[in-house]
């Protein structure tokens, strides 16, 4: 910390108008098997120091992975030179507002029981072993299995021209298990459960999350997709799942409401604070610091400009009420900074990003949404897709099934659906009570270059009237 502040007086006696520094000091370990082969086992760090100038309206970014003196000076001279050059060419100048300086906490740490840096490797490979054994007890005409084990933890450090002092630690596990299965016809079909967010090794011996309820939900999942039948092409009403309605409020939305989106026009919502565009059921939140022990997800307390986090609701009952934003872009819009200003990691500038983005819950219970939904389809998990920067969309769920009359009649594989997530928000009839976050060490959000940001999506299970599916993906 002693470092990071001589490098903001430093900043500050060459002209800077705002210096922040930070520093991260992060292990990052993953384990791959496929079938019977172990195919990575990567344990690597990445410890740095960044620092941002700031000058007239302009910035400057610099980096090091050293902790000399020399190169972080040097690391802030650069910062401070590209910051006054940019200046005559910025044509959006964004200041920002001192503020009382931050000051965080031992709270600010999630409190993990078992940290999984006091865990062997042998400990982590027995987790893959018996997800995968599990899977292939409960799988059938399996082609490939699939295991990995992810973590990402470590301390990061933050300070500014506020006179800020932040220290906290980072965490992140993850477990998967990916089953391919072959149809009688040769189609290849599959499932993927997983387990994951901020939490500590003590996870995996949760109900629900064991490895081998992993590998059981795997292999089951792709042994239904066996006779599942391909979905009907066409408009009909929809029952999205947790993760898939998380994966419309994160690609669909979230970006969107990205403030540096909104400062240069390129999004749809620029300009449209107080204007009403989903139903009274249609509720998307981002939270830095969401109930881990309840819901899961990562827990994220400060962004990476020091600015503390907290639940915003950019969509309260259908009606645009906020943007997500960096100090920069919010005194601009003369909104409250969000502490959604983030980085994937010091070799880059913070970026307003997402953190958990989600759906907020409704009233029903799942039997209740069947009803609602009457005959349509059931819409299960995300498997990628496509995002346009109008708000259209193209995703392909992992599953589903077919419903009559809120009776699950077969199960559905190809399922593919799209539209507009401005349309679409208007169409939404209700939501159950239950409510997950899903996030984790493999994935992550990429904007500008910058991939793989941890982050976490989810909600409740969404009614919609009328989606468009396209049959086979």
């Amino acid at each position: 910390m002693d470092t990071l502040e001589k490098a903001v007086d430093f900043g500050e006696k060459l002209g800077a108008d705002f210096v922040e520094a930070r520093f991260e000091d992060l292990t990052l370990r993953s384990l791959q098997k496929i079938n019977e082969n172990w195919k990575d086992i990567t344990a690597k760090t990445r410890s740095g120091i960044g620092v941002v100038c700031y000058y007239k309206g302009g910035s400057g970014y610099s980096f090091t992975a050293s902790k000399s003196d020399k190169d972080i000076q040097e690391a802030v001279e650069r910062a401070f030179k590209i910051a006054k050059a940019s200046v005559p060419a910025v044509s959006i100048k964004l200041g920002f507002d001192n503020q009382p300086p931050v000051k965080s906490t031992g709270s600010d740490t999630f409190t993990v029981k078992e940290h999984p840096k006091h865990h062997s490797i042998d400990e982590k490979t027995e987790l893959v072993n018996r997800a995968m054994d599990t899977a292939k007890e409960h799988g059938e005409n399996i082609s490939t299995i699939t295991g990995l084990y992810g973590e990402l933890y470590g301390t990061k450090l933050f300070t500014n021209s506020d006179r800020s002092i932040i220290d906290w630690e980072f965490r992140v596990v993850d477990l998967v298990c990916y089953v391919v299965s072959k149809t009688k016809e040769g189609n290849m079909v599959n499932n993927l459960e997983r387990s994951g967010g901020t939490a500590g090794f003590e996870l995996f011996s949760k109900e629900g999350s064991t490895p081998e309820d992993i590998g059981r939900k795997a292999g089951k999942g792709a042994k239904a997709q066996l006779v599942a039948r391909a979905c009907p092409a066409g408009q009909f009403r929809a029952l999205v799942d947790n993760v898939l309605a998380g994966t419309l409020a994160h690609e669909s939305f979230g970006h969107l409401s990205e403030a540096d989106f909104i400062v240069t026009s390129s999004s749809p919502l620029t300009g449209k604070i107080g204007t009403k565009l989903g139903s009274e059921h249609a509720t998307i939140a981002d939270n830095g610091v969401p109930d881990i022990e309840k819901h899961g997800g990562i827990w994220l307390p400060f962004d990476d400009q020091g600015t503390r986090s907290g639940e915003t609701t950019m969509l309260d009952k259908g009606t645009v009420t906020h943007y997500l934003h960096s100090r920069g872009t919010a005194k601009y819009l003369k909104q409250k900074p969000t502490g959604n200003c983030r980085a994937v990691h010091f070799g880059f500038m913070p970026i307003p990003r997402m953190t958990n983005t989600y759906f907020k819950p409704g009233d029903l219970t799942e039997e209740e949404a069947l009803e609602l939904l009457g005959t349509g389809v059931y819409a299960i998990e995300s498997q990628g897709g496509q995002v346009q920067g109008d708000g259209s969309f193209l995703f392909k769920a992992r599953s589903g099934y077919w419903v009559e009359n809120g009776e699950k009649k077969y199960p559905l594989r190809e399922v593919s659906l799209s539209g507009n997530i401005l349309d679409l928000l208007g169409r939404v009839e209700g939501a159950t009570k239950d409510f997950k976050i899903r996030g984790g060490y493999f994935g992550g959000c990429g904007k500008s270059g910058q991939y793989p940001l941890p982050t976490g999506l989810g909600g409740p299970k969404l009614v919609i009237d009328s989606v468009t599916f396209g049959g086979k993906a």
